[in-house]
């Protein structure tokens, strides 16, 4: 809880102080990617393994997961509003922690799917409590870039977990990699509520408040009801639908295009997800926040740049025919879609009140994981079942899902029963992405409009002049 000094407005965060404070909020976030990514990498370990459909791995990716981050998301940033947010940062974190650990054990897919709910559950809370700690910490001017360098605990999350994940899997197996990934989130748990401090709220615009917070109603009227936010939240939206879908199922592609091992899989894609990551995230934010200076519009132009050149780069990445063109494609899209994070999260933060601010994250990280991480991976998982069976339908009599369980042939079956199945899972899942990256071509076009009112609200905000 805050001291007394806090509550009046007087604390001050030295540098030091300020650094180890973002410090250890990237790597919260990158922990919390490394639980998320660990499912993708080993995803075609569990499929086969488990016997499942994409479908059923898409909401394992998916819905399961962004279902419970949503609906619980909201209840703890209220409780965020309120109470003590370091508190509530490291019981998320060993919750989600306990819940990836445990998701090693898992018999069937529906313990698997319970887990993954779990971890929904405890990444929901993260989010918006630490972005409502740095707008406390970092001033207007400063909060794209600062919000920038916590968001490269994504990327930094995702490489770990690739690298990690692989190579555990490809060593041992898929349930260990959940166990090793999963246990020391439970350190950062105990270092987050020992080290950290509850600033004031409204701290780093020098006007402190005590004021209550307004109900959730209020919040989602004022993110309703401005057409610079709406506009910014459905370009983040769409963006983030395509980036999803691509994001889960890039290291299966990688594995049924181009029969590589989970160990240079893992290697592969986290490095190209892990360095593009951190290279688009910085340049967006900070890229926005110095562009910005001059013309407040572009922490709308730069997510819009970047999302109209991440389609003809996937588009290009899932054409090759070899695995390292696609990589070297994969990253330069990953770059550009990453642009999108630090400038979106940046104006909301920046046109919403102290205490509405963990609520604003809460239901941006509720829409951006429910149609974004949700429905982008289930819908992929959906349409690549669907071009699969048409696909093995026209070169064998059958069907997909009951000759190619998982899949793949049953051990044992022939050669050419094996060559169909593996061909029409690839190519169905490279049809599946090429139709969901069309998403960041309209990502585009609304950054765009939210351009044409985004000067105006920022210059009139009352919360931008710090």
């Amino acid at each position: 809880m805050a001291s007394a000094v806090e509550a009046a407005g007087q604390v001050r965060f030295s540098r030091r102080y300020r650094g180890w404070f973002l410090g250890l909020l990237v790597a919260i976030y990158a922990c919390s990617f490394v639980d998320r990514i660990i499912l993708s990498t080993v995803g075609q370990a569990i499929k086969v393994d488990l016997q499942l459909t994409d479908l059923e791995f898409g909401l394992l990716g998916g819905l399961a997961f962004a279902v419970f981050y949503a609906a619980f998301g909201i209840p703890i940033a209220r409780l965020a509003e309120r109470t003590s947010r370091v508190t509530i940062i490291s019981i998320c974190i060993a919750l989600w922690s306990a819940m990836t650990a445990l998701s090693g054990v898992a018999a069937n897919y529906w313990q698997l799917l319970l887990f993954r709910m779990g971890v929904g559950l405890g990444e929901g809370g993260c989010g918006p409590a630490a972005q409502s700690l740095i707008s406390d910490h970092y001033p207007p001017r400063q909060r794209a870039s600062a919000l920038a360098i916590f968001a490269i605990g994504v990327p930094i999350g995702s490489m770990l977990g690739a690298v990690s994940g692989g190579w555990i899997t490809q060593t041992f197996d898929w349930r260990t990699a959940f166990f090793v990934v999963g246990l020391p989130g439970l350190a950062l748990a105990l270092l987050t509520r020992l080290t950290l401090r509850e600033p004031p709220r409204g701290h780093s615009e020098g006007r402190p408040t005590d004021a209550a917070a307004p109900p959730l109603t209020a919040v989602i009227r004022r993110l309703s009801t401005n057409r610079t936010m709406v506009l910014m939240i459905l370009g983040c939206l769409l963006t983030n639908l395509a980036a999803a879908g691509v994001n889960t199922f890039a290291a299966s592609y990688l594995v049924r295009a181009f029969d590589m091992s989970f160990t240079e899989v893992g290697l592969l894609f986290g490095l190209v997800t892990g360095s593009s990551g951190v290279a688009g995230i910085l340049v967006g934010g900070f890229g926005a926040d110095l562009a910005a200076r001059r013309d407040p519009r572009w922490y709308a132009f730069t997510p819009a740049i970047g999302a109209a050149l991440a389609l003809p780069a996937f588009l290009l990445a899932f054409t090759r025919q070899d695995a390292y063109s696609t990589a070297a494609w994969i990253f330069g899209g990953s770059v550009l879609y990453s642009f999108y994070f630090a400038p979106t999260f940046g104006v909301i933060q920046n046109l919403v009140e102290p205490r509405m601010r963990a609520s604003a994250a809460a239901l941006m990280l509720l829409l951006i994981n429910v149609c974004g991480q949700g429905l982008g991976p289930t819908f992929m998982g959906w349409l690549s079942d669907e071009r699969a069976g048409r696909i093995f339908a026209a070169q064998a009599t059958g069907d997909f899902q009951r000759l190619c369980p998982g899949g793949v042939a049953p051990s044992g079956a022939g050669a050419e029963l094996a060559s169909s199945c593996a061909a029409a899972a690839a190519t169905g899942l490279q049809q599946a992405i090429l139709v969901i990256c069309l998403s960041f071509a309209l990502g585009a076009a609304f950054y765009l409009a939210a351009a044409r009112t985004l000067r105006r609200d920022m210059i009139g905000s009352a919360f931008t002049q710090a």
